[in-house]
C-alpha cells in the first residue's frame, strides 16, 4: 500500500486533457499528482487513435477560435520543450453543401477571426487534391495551418515534462472515490491508497461522472469506430499531398485524416451508431456492420481510399448535451475544477484546456473566454 500523503492539487485521469493539466500545474510549482486507471498513454477512453484532427477554421462556433489559437502556441512550445513533434501541418478542409454549417460556420470563423483560407467547389478540391471526389456544387473552404496532432506523443511530452518539472504521475492506479474534508481540501481514495490534496482536477473522460453527480447526464459516453483502409494509390493520401477534412453529406458528418504509421486513410462518423455506453461496460470490438458503415462511404467521396482494411478501433466520445465542453468548477465543491463533455472534438484543444484546468484548480476562474462552457447553462 502507497502511505498516505498531501498534494497541493491531484488530478483524476491522466489522458489528453489531465496530461496537460498536470504539465501546467507542475511548471508553476505546484505540488501536483496525477493518477491514471490504466496505462499511460492508453486505448481504453478518448485520448488516442495515432492521429487527431486541428483545425483554425471552426464551424462549431467562433467562441472557440480562441482557444485554439492558444492551443497550437502550446503544442509547439511543448514540440520545442520535449524534442517530440506534437503537429503535423496538412491543410484542413470543412466541406458541405452550399448553406450547410459545416461549410458556412468555417466561412464564418474565418472571416471574424481574419483566418487565412480559400473556398473551392467540389471540382476545384478535386484537382487540387485528387483523393477527394465530393459533388462539384460542395463548397469546401481549406486553411492551410490545419493538420493533425499526435495523441500519444502528446501525452507522453506532457508527462515527461510534468515530471521533469517535479510532478508526479501514478499509472495502473483505480481511483475508488474522493471526499471533501474538514478543511476544505479533498482526499482521494485509490485500490492503492489514499491521498490528500487542497485541489482536485476531474479530466477522467468517460469516467468523469461517476466522481460528480452533477455532471450525470451531461457527460454521456458513446461508442466510436474508426477505420484504416489501404488506398490504391498511396502517395495521394499521405500528409503532404491530403489535407485533414471534415465533411457534412446525406449520410452524416464523417472525418478523416491522411496516412501516418498505419498503411491506411483514417476516417471515422460523428455518432458513428448513436450508441450510449457505459465505460466499464461495452463492446470494445468492431463489428462487420461498422466497418461497412465506414467503406460505403470511403468507396462514395473518396474511392480511390477503399482497398483493405488495415485497421479498425474503438473509443469514446464523452458528449454534453450541446456538445460543447463543460469547464468549471463544481457548484458545491468549489476546490474541483471538471474538464468533460468534449464531444467528439476536445483532444486539439487539450494543451490549452490543460491551462485552463491548472487556472480553475488554482485560483477558481481563468482569463481564457470559457463563460458558454459553464455548467450553469444546463440549468
Amino acid at each position: 500500500m502507497v502511505s498516505e500523503r498531501e498534494y497541493d492539487v491531484i488530478v483524476l485521469g491522466v489522458g489528453g486533457m489531465g496530461s496537460a493539466a498536470v504539465y501546467h500545474l507542475a511548471r508553476r510549482g505546484v505540488d501536483v499528482l496525477g493518477i491514471e486507471r490504466f496505462d499511460v498513454p492508453h486505448a481504453m477512453g478518448s485520448s488516442h487513435g495515432i492521429t487527431r484532427i486541428i483545425r483554425r477554421a471552426y464551424y462549431e462556433h467562433p467562441s472557440y477560435i480562441p482557444l485554439i489559437e492558444r492551443a497550437y502556441d502550446l503544442w509547439d512550445d511543448l514540440a520545442e520543450e520535449t524534442g517530440r513533434p506534437v503537429i503535423h501541418r496538412t491543410g484542413s478542409v470543412d466541406a458541405a453543401p452550399p448553406g450547410n454549417v459545416v461549410f458556412e460556420g468555417s466561412l464564418r470563423s474565418c472571416a471574424e477571426y481574419d483566418i487565412p483560407h480559400e473556398v473551392l467547389t467540389g471540382a476545384e478540391l478535386a484537382e487540387r487534391f485528387p483523393g477527394y471526389r465530393l459533388p462539384e456544387d460542395y463548397r469546401a473552404l481549406y486553411q492551410p495551418d490545419g493538420g493533425f496532432v499526435v495523441p500519444e506523443q502528446a501525452i507522453v511530452g506532457h508527462v515527461e515534462a510534468a515530471g521533469a518539472a517535479g510532478g508526479e504521475v501514478r499509472a495502473r492506479e483505480r481511483v475508488t472515490g474522493w471526499e471533501e474534508t474538514a478543511d476544505g481540501g479533498v482526499r482521494v481514495e485509490t485500490d492503492r491508497g489514499t491521498y490528500r490534496a487542497d485541489r482536485l482536477v476531474l479530466a477522467a473522460g468517460a469516467w468523469n461522472s461517476a466522481f460528480a453527480d452533477e455532471l450525470s447526464g451531461l457527460a454521456v459516453p458513446e461508442r466510436q469506430v474508426l477505420a484504416w483502409f489501404q488506398p490504391e494509390t498511396p502517395a495521394t493520401f499521405r500528409p503532404e499531398n491530403f489535407p485533414v477534412w471534415n465533411v457534412s453529406v446525406p449520410e452524416g458528418r464523417f472525418y478523416g485524416l491522411p496516412i501516418y504509421d498505419v498503411p491506411g486513410f483514417k476516417l471515422g462518423k460523428y455518432h458513428h451508431r448513436d450508441e450510449e455506453v457505459d465505460p466499464d461496460d461495452w463492446n470494445r470490438d468492431p463489428e462487420p456492420e461498422d466497418e461497412r458503415l465506414l467503406r460505403e462511404f470511403t468507396a462514395k467521396y473518396f474511392p480511390d481510399a477503399a482497398g483493405p482494411t488495415m485497421r479498425l478501433a474503438t473509443c469514446m466520445f464523452t458528449n454534453s448535451p450541446d456538445e460543447h465542453f463543460i469547464l468549471d468548477t463544481l457548484t458545491d465543491h468549489p476546490q474541483v475544477a471538471v474538464g468533460a463533455g468534449f464531444s467528439g472534438h476536445g483532444f486539439k484543444f487539450a494543451s490549452a484546456i490543460g491551462e485552463i484546468l491548472a487556472d480553475l484548480a488554482l485560483d477558481g476562474t481563468t482569463d481564457h473566454p470559457i463563460d458558454m462552457f459553464a455548467l450553469d447553462r444546463f440549468e
